[in-house]
């Protein structure tokens, strides 16, 4: 079966997706990244030293900021009226996990606002890090699960 792309009007060029005809439903998505540094790095993350102040509060409102500027960071995703961000962040062995949740009542999903607010929130541990670690690496940005709209749920398999 042929794909249909739906960014492409009928002469190939890109066109933002009409969705006025789409239901209004409520839609959730979950994603999820990795940074991943050295034991130094995470002791001082773990610690509150690193020097540039409370990383994880900067990162967390860096990913609830970029969320709501999905649209203007990614060309032709909508506007959106989003009700809800969270971004969790959470030290592991080897690395610092991020969760990004991201809800609406629209006829869009929010998809693309949970891997921003991951990516932007990753970014920002290392922006705050790369004094103490150059060599840290962003990773395993991916979409974890989503509900609502016509393609039904989604749920990534461990």
């Amino acid at each position: 079966m042929e794909q249909e792309f739906t960014h492409l009007d009928d002469a190939g060029q890109a066109r933002m997706v009409n969705v006025s005809a789409k239901d209004q439903t409520l839609r959730e998505a979950t994603a999820k990244a990795k940074v991943f540094m050295s034991q130094e790095t995470l002791v001082k993350l773990s610690d509150g030293e690193v020097p540039k102040g409370d990383v994880f509060a900067a990162a967390r409102i860096a990913g609830i900021q970029a969320s709501k500027k999905t649209s203007e960071l990614i060309p032709l995703c909508h506007p959106l009226a989003i009700n809800a961000v969270s971004v969790d962040i959470d030290v592991q062995e080897d690395h610092v996990a991020i969760e990004a949740i991201v809800s609406i009542e629209g006829k869009t999903g929010v998809e693309m606002e949970a891997l921003t607010a991951c990516s932007v929130a990753a970014l920002t541990i290392y922006d705050m890090c790369k004094s103490i670690d150059k060599a840290m690496v962003i990773s395993e940005i991916s979409l974890w699960e989503k509900t609502g709209g016509k393609s039904g749920p989604y749920k990534r398999k461990e």
